[in-house]
């Protein structure tokens, strides 16, 4: 190294560079994978900070990698935004490559766009596509191992640069502060000068290798990355779907589900995917379609048979030649007074058969032979939970009470109620659902229940008319002084009884003890089969 003092213009002139680069400002370097508002922000900071899961995943995988909470959170943003926009990754920092690179594999997935018509927009669901996707952001941390510590070598390098560039500024700060009048910096300061660009250019060097490293490792792992994407964003849409058909089937509306804390929300789809009945929640979903169905083909033929003409104010069944009375000026004062008493010639029909207004009540038989499986696997249980959660729709509807009577043996009875005014809670639904008492058959214990309902409700209210629908696949005797007391109650009352025997013809034949018991009674062989019950939803 040259021992002469040396002129200050000429130091500032070698270190001018690094005084360029020290002065100037550091391009802004993101850490988000994704452009995102304060409002998206502040969607994953509250899902985060509710979802204990992605907190447990978060803390997982931050010991593969130092930024796995902000790669969870552009997962997230990836999967929540309407119009998610990945930032250019020259504007990335370093140290968060990787999760550019594992958002952008996941977002060129064919299956992608599938995937996003169920989490867009839905702070929930994003968060449970996240989660969805933890095994494979294990796997892609695990193929960008190199990367990531290439990248995080490389970050290291760049600041260790950005120190250098200052200390030469630094060095030619107090070297100039030590200058004489002319200018002339002395040997010490001028060699400290010197040593400090030298590092500085040295450091330079290394960032750029480690740059050029880091990217040559991360084109490396990026086959793997990409392989490993569309495979894990099938598994999470279909994840996403199951979950979303779960809460459908059970009647759990998209508005119950948004009031609902994020955790709650993840507590009932473990419960919905761990009922007993969870295999059957495509039945139960098929069940309730079908009875919407039928419920609007009820009210299309609600005026029935035309048997005549009678008298009343009914102008839906006026004849015509009524209604020509209102084309004679002279005779609509005469229309008019006849329709205030009633009077107008009306066609007289006779419905199907009237529907009911008091509860709607539904026994269901929880015997052990009700566990048993029937064509396609379904067993005699599942069909009828699935017809008697229809039934609580029909009631739903209708602004009728609904009750649940589980029974099997005469000692075994669990009664649910869902009165009319009320909503009712899907804890309250799966209750009832999961409930199996097993044991044997006891008819009277049940209907006894049932009846004694219906009496307490007309004494209540005095509504009369309620319908008892009778689910069982077993034959059982009663005593005939309890169906002479079974019959007096129909008759006071004015309640029917609708009986299915399911997966028991015998049942249902006739002379049977069911067939005695039921003004309605139908047999239910093939269980995969959700219209075999239809008509109960046209006249209950």
């Amino acid at each position: 190294m040259d021992a002469t003092p040396h002129g200050l213009g000429e130091l500032t002139g070698r270190s001018a560079k690094w005084l360029g680069l020290s002065a100037a400002a550091a391009p802004e370097r993101h850490t988000s994978a994704l452009f995102a508002d304060r409002f998206d922000l502040i969607a994953w900071r509250d899902t985060f900070a509710q979802a204990a899961a992605l907190r447990e995943l978060a803390e997982e995988l931050a010991g593969r990698h130092d930024a796995a909470e902000d790669l969870l959170a552009d997962v997230f943003l990836a999967a929540y935004q309407l119009g998610p926009r990945l930032r250019e990754r020259a504007a990335m920092h370093p140290s968060h490559l990787v999760n550019h690179q594992i958002v952008g594999a996941l977002a060129e997935s064919p299956e992608w766009a599938e995937l996003r018509r169920e989490t867009c927009g839905d702070p929930y669901v994003a968060a449970m596509a996240v989660l969805a996707h933890a095994p494979a952001l294990r796997r892609m941390l695990e193929r960008s191992g190199e990367a990531r510590a290439r990248s995080e070598h490389a970050r290291r390098a760049q600041r260790e640069a950005a120190d250098a560039a200052r200390a030469v500024a630094e060095a030619l700060r107090r070297a100039a502060e030590g200058a004489d009048e002319g200018g002339t910096v002395h040997r010490p300061a001028a060699d400290t000068v010197h040593e400090a660009i030298e590092t500085a250019e040295d450091a330079e060097a290394a960032a750029q290798r480690a740059a050029q490293q880091a990217a040559l490792s991360l084109t490396a792992a990026a086959p793997g990355v990409r392989s490993a994407a569309p495979g894990a964003v099938a598994e999470a849409a279909a994840t996403v779907r199951e979950e979303a058909a779960l809460m459908r089937a059970w009647g759990v509306g998209a508005g119950e589900l948004e009031r609902m804390p994020f955790d709650e929300r993840a507590r009932l789809a473990d419960r919905l995917r761990t009922s007993r009945l969870a295999r059957w929640a495509e039945l139960i979903g098929r069940f309730r379609q079908m009875a919407g169905g039928e419920r609007a083909r009820k009210v299309e033929t609600a005026t029935g048979q035309l048997v005549g003409v009678t008298l009343g104010d009914d102008l839906s069944r006026v004849i015509p030649s009524e209604l020509a009375n209102l084309g004679v000026p002279e005779l609509r004062a005469v229309f008019a007074a006849r329709y205030a008493a009633g009077e107008l010639m009306l066609y007289d029909s006779q419905d199907e058969e009237t529907t009911g207004r008091g509860a709607i009540i539904a026994c269901v038989d929880t015997s052990h032979s009700m566990y048993e499986a029937g064509p396609g696997g379904v067993t005699r249980e599942a069909w009828a939970k699935a017809c008697a959660l229809a039934l609580l729709d029909q009631a739903r509807q209708a602004g009728r009470d609904f009750v649940g009577i589980l029974f099997s043996a005469a000692d075994k009875l669990r009664i649910h109620r869902f009165p009319a005014g009320r909503p009712a809670g899907i804890a309250q639904v799966l209750d009832f659902a999961e409930a199996f008492l097993g044991g044997g058959t006891s008819y009277e214990r049940p209907l006894s229940a049932a009846s004694e309902l219906l009496e307490e409700e007309y004494n209540d209210s005095a509504r009369k008319r309620g319908d008892i629908v009778m689910l069982t696949d077993d034959e059982c005797e009663v005593t005939e002084e309890w169906m002479r007391g079974w019959r007096d109650a129909m008759r006071l009352l004015g309640f029917r009884a609708f009986g299915v025997a399911i997966g028991a013809p015998d049942a249902a034949g006739a002379g049977s003890v069911l067939d005695a018991l039921c003004d309605n009674l139908r047999s239910v062989e093939d269980l995969t089969d959700v219209h075999a019950a239809a008509d109960l939803f046209r006249v209950i």
